[in-house]
């Protein structure tokens, strides 16, 4: 809010705004589209839900502001340069990062959190998108917002579904190492497919991913090899 107070203040009328996936939650069929009923089933995408909300009422304190939510599914993969990537500090939260800790012999085993799901192979399946293709998305965004008002959510993902195993595969093929894991408790929280409909932003952003699931693992494992001292810290 204090932002967006700022902005009026200077008269910045463009907003781009990295929300998440996790506002659409359970009980949606996916493909999710912009236009499902978002229900988050965790406080993060509650907490995201809310800012989309205070946005779109900024949008409408004045004619010609000009804002774009982009819902983001899983952002994974490092600059192929190997100097910018993820790096979290204390626990993860996220897969890929927990893999790479078990790959470079930080933790012993990969936990997969259910697999009992009504998927394929019982694990969750998620939509995920190189952060290269992420970064193309906020340009387009950005050059979205200098010829529109009013608000637009987009979609930001590659439209295919991975599961866990299939993500710890299609690591093990690309880098060569290999990914031990057991199964445990689901997490509260967790739904059991978040897929992305990201013909939307095709459309109006004329954005669309370009990298695959392999250059994604190879770019994580690149940067954490060249920076584990970093990792560790």
């Amino acid at each position: 809010i204090t932002l967006l107070k700022q902005m009026d203040e200077v008269g910045c009328r463009q907003f781009v705004f990295s929300s998440s996936a996790t506002v659409y939650g359970e009980g949606i069929t996916p493909p999710f589209r912009e236009d499902a009923q978002t229900l988050p089933s965790n406080p993060y995408g509650r907490t995201k839900l809310f800012i989309e909300e205070i946005i779109r009422d900024w949008t409408a304190t004045k004619d010609g502001k000009s804002a774009v939510l982009l819902r983001y599914f899983n952002p994974i993969g490092a600059d192929r340069s190997g100097l910018i990537g993820e790096s979290p500090k204390g626990i993860p939260n996220n897969l890929m990062p927990l893999m790479l800790d078990v790959a470079i012999g930080k933790r012993d085993e990969l936990s997969i959190f259910g697999d009992d799901y009504d998927t394929a192979d019982g694990t969750g399946v998620r939509d995920y998108i190189h952060v290269d293709d992420l970064a193309r998305g906020h340009v387009s965004a950005i050059d979205f917002t200098n010829g529109t008002t009013g608000v637009e959510a987009f979609n930001l993902g590659t439209g295919v579904g991975v599961s866990v195993l299939e993500l710890i595969y299609a690591f093990e093929r690309a880098t060569g190492q290999s990914i031990g894991y057991r199964i445990t408790p689901r997490r509260p929280g967790d739904v059991a497919v978040s897929l992305a409909d990201p013909s939307r932003a095709k459309k109006l952003l004329d954005w669309e991913t370009r990298l695959d699931l392999a250059q994604m693992c190879i770019d994580s494992w690149r940067f954490r090899t060249r920076n584990h001292t970093f990792s560790e810290n």
